[in-house]
């Protein structure tokens, strides 16, 4: 049923017209969405006011995964993630690597990119001089945005005209490179790109004998140059298992990362894992996490062909593992000020610059990836992440602590599955 207005209803009108239109006014349709509200109601009317529509709260576990050691430094990592074994298998990787120097991080590029997309019809050598003409005034322009943003160490660090009619008719571009300091940037990126664009618009009018149609002012996602490098290491022998000599593990574990190098059907897997690990700190720092997804499988795709994040090699017979991904994100600006979870996780992480997180992040995501590729190439990646999910089966059958005691017993030595649970517990 269409509505209109919407937007201006209470919570209690929008919620009373959802019962009415698409639950035939069920209580315990109402009650799931009032359930998640928070007893503070100040507390709840912050939360209502960070998205438009706001009718509950949408919970997710909200994890710690301890003993992580990155240059020099112990990190209890926060970690917000639906996943069940997620978080126990980056403390356990956490800690295995604890034992064998830790990890080790580098900050490889701060720069962020936006771009001015525009048409113009008229001659491309005149666009080239009325760009070095006129390209002092489109920084005069942006100055007064950029004032907060430098004295924190950020700003516009370049800009330059990029012909694109090669690919589509009269289509150019005009490509800034930011710096953003601790601040993720979107806000005042875009600000700059359409102040700049505006003052453009107005000096094309005057000055240039063709048309200039702006087309749109965005930052990129992609950040290319805004890249961070995460790497454990240690001996070989230093990798020996019970089942495993060192050698043949660090063969075995190679080998599957160069399969995910070369095909993508496992790659995309193989990623998957590490923005499990990424994603679940993202979350927890309120940074934007569809950004860096997005941003990664760009990256991982740059040569043409998508292929792993993450790389291995034996050399002077020690073992090399290490993560390079582009990541923008900020520790200032955005929910990071407002929501309480995200001020307790940056506390936590002891207060850390966007650089230092970035490295965090990184760390978080091999972490992840060692945990997964390690469990494929001994055990198999199901007999920890079954056993972990064991809780979400008897959770969901509402078994009782007699019958949980017979379940775990049981897997113990038997594989964990949902058709199992039911025979075993005789729930058919």
């Amino acid at each position: 049923m269409q509505i209109n207005g919407f937007s201006k209803l209470s919570k209690k009108e929008k919620i009373n017209w959802l019962l009415k239109t698409y639950f035939q006014q069920q209580p315990e349709a109402e009650k799931i969405l009032t359930q998640y509200w928070h007893r503070d109601e100040e507390l709840q009317k912050l939360h209502d006011g960070f998205i438009e529509n706001t009718l509950s709260n949408f919970y997710l576990p909200y994890g710690i995964a301890p003993n992580f050691k990155i240059n020099n430094r112990l990190y209890a990592i926060p970690m917000v993630i639906e996943e069940s074994s997620v978080v126990a298998a980056a403390a356990k990787a956490a800690k295995f690597w604890l034992d064998r120097g830790g990890f080790t991080t580098e900050i490889l590029g701060l720069t962020k990119t936006g771009h001015i997309h525009f048409l113009y019809n008229g001659h491309t050598q005149e666009l080239i001089q009325f760009f070095r003409e006129n390209r002092s005034k489109l920084l005069s322009a942006i100055a007064p945005l950029e004032e907060n943003m430098k004295k924190r160490g950020g700003g516009v660090k370049d800009i330059d005209l990029i012909d694109k009619t090669d690919q589509i008719e009269h289509y150019y571009q005009i490509e800034f490179k930011f710096e953003t300091a601790d601040a993720m940037g979107a806000n005042f990126i875009n600000s700059v790109l359409e102040e700049a664009a505006e003052k453009l618009e107005k000096l094309a009018q005057s000055q240039l004998t063709g048309q200039l149609t702006i087309l749109m002012s965005i930052l990129s996602n992609f950040t290319p140059d805004c890249r961070v490098k995460a790497m454990v290491k240690c001996p070989v022998e230093a990798l020996e298992t019970t089942a495993m000599p060192g050698k043949l593990y660090a063969v075995k574990f190679i080998t599957a990362i160069k399969v995910a190098e070369k095909e993508p059907y496992r790659a995309v897997t193989h990623n998957k894992g590490i923005m499990n690990g990424v994603d679940a700190v993202v979350l927890a720092t309120g940074n934007d996490f569809r950004a860096v997804e997005a941003n990664a499988h760009a990256y991982a795709a740059i040569s043409g062909s998508y292929t792993s994040l993450s790389h291995a090699k034996i050399e002077d017979n020690h073992f090399y593992f290490w993560l390079e991904m582009p990541l923008a994100v900020g520790t200032i600006g955005g929910i990071a000020g407002l929501h309480p979870l995200v001020k307790f996780s940056l506390q936590l992480l002891q207060n850390p610059s966007a650089k230092e997180l970035m490295q965090i992040i990184a760390a978080a995501g091999l972490a992840q990836n060692f945990a997964a590729v390690n469990s494929l190439i001994t055990d198999g990646i199901q007999k920890g992440h079954m056993k972990m999910h064991l809780n979400n089966l008897l959770n969901f059958i509402k078994a009782d602590e007699k019958e949980r005691q017979v379940a775990y017993a049981y897997f113990q030595n038997n594989k964990v599955s949902f058709a199992a649970l039911k025979k075993l517990l005789n729930r058919q």
